[in-house]
């Protein structure tokens, strides 16, 4: 099973009165997007189930893949790294998933999923770290299959 993690595009800062869920992606948030998005495109599998959160800035970035995707209130900001494994249903899922959703939640799973401990690793704004889970004579690993930030394409 493949597992894409892809941090949401930089957004604008929280105003006073505003609820976090309605911030948007700044201008340079939308080019990120764009770029990785082409990226992505070229690599994810037809069959790739997409998941992202109901905040504004995620479903942002996931219209820049035009492709249809699914949105899973548990993967809000506040989610845990077990909330994101179970919506993915990590490690059983038959096809790749893409998760595009928020720090510090996607560097958790990260951590968990390369270490085993829920640790705070951080993810930067737009990137996407994309792992495998496989089985080679009945030995069962994760392998991180690449790290990419959109500022690198």
């Amino acid at each position: 099973m493949d597992l894409i993690l892809w941090r949401h595009a930089e957004a604008h800062v929280l105003r006073e009165g505003q609820d976090d869920l309605e911030r948007a992606l700044t201008p340079k948030g939308e080019r990120q997007a764009q770029r990785m998005a082409e990226w992505l495109n070229h690599r994810l599998a037809h069959s790739t189930r997409i998941l992202v959160s109901p905040a504004v800035r995620t479903q942002q970035t996931a219209k820049a893949l035009d492709k249809s995707f699914k949105t899973v209130p548990v993967l809000a900001p506040e989610a845990t790294a077990e909330a994101v494994l179970k919506a993915a249903r990590w490690p059983d899922a038959t096809e790749p998933v893409l998760v595009i959703g928020h720090q510090p939640t996607l560097g958790q799973v990260a951590a968990l999923l390369l270490s085993g401990q829920p640790q705070a690793w951080s993810i930067k704004k737009g990137a996407v770290w994309w792992f495998r889970r496989r089985d080679r004579e009945g030995v069962v690993d994760t392998v991180l299959q690449a790290v990419q930030a959109p500022d690198c394409l």
